[in-house]
């Protein structure tokens, strides 16, 4: 099993979206790489916390490898958006890719580059960096559109392609 860490804006969709994918063990939303411990929704949303919404994605490489999860990163996020994706605008919203390894890390800073040559349209405003922090989300963020099926979010549960799907 292998960890990787994504902020795509609003966590609710990003985790909705991964939960669909064969491979996938687990998720978890909660709040990455800021500046105070153990922070809350209302931290972020006041500037008090500098953390990125980020979801904490475990997979199985044996059936989903870290090129497809990155991948399909790229089609639920606006790459080159600065702290703002879909209708969420802030710090908290930023994008980035947070590795626990250094193979992760060097996988995903030579895979993103490759995109960002490829599509030819400047440079992605995805941070990538190692994991500094991660601390779980509240309770009634976890698995949010489950129990809220018409919560607001950016991203397309539909993009998952039927043969990635669980």
């Amino acid at each position: 099993m292998k960890t990787i860490y994504l902020a795509a804006g609003c966590f609710w969709g990003c985790q909705a979206f991964y939960k669909k994918m064969r491979g996938i063990i687990s998720t978890n939303v909660g709040y990455a790489n800021g500046n105070i411990d153990n922070p809350s929704y209302h931290d972020l949303k006041t500037g008090k916390a500098s953390h990125a919404e980020t979801v904490k994605i475990e997979y199985d490489e044996k059936k989903i490898s870290l090129e497809k999860i990155i991948s399909y990163y790229l089609e639920i996020i606006d790459p080159y958006s600065v702290n703002h994706q879909g209708g969420d605008y802030g710090l908290q919203y930023r994008t980035a890719v947070y590795y626990v390894d250094e193979e992760s890390g060097k996988f995903v800073k030579d895979f993103l580059d490759r995109e960002e040559r490829k599509l030819g349209q400047g440079k992605f405003a995805i941070q990538v960096e190692k994991l500094n922090q991660y601390f779980s989300a509240e309770d009634y963020h976890q698995d949010y559109l489950d129990k809220n099926p018409t919560g607001y979010c950016h991203v397309n549960l539909n993009l998952v392609r039927k043969e990635d799907l669980k």
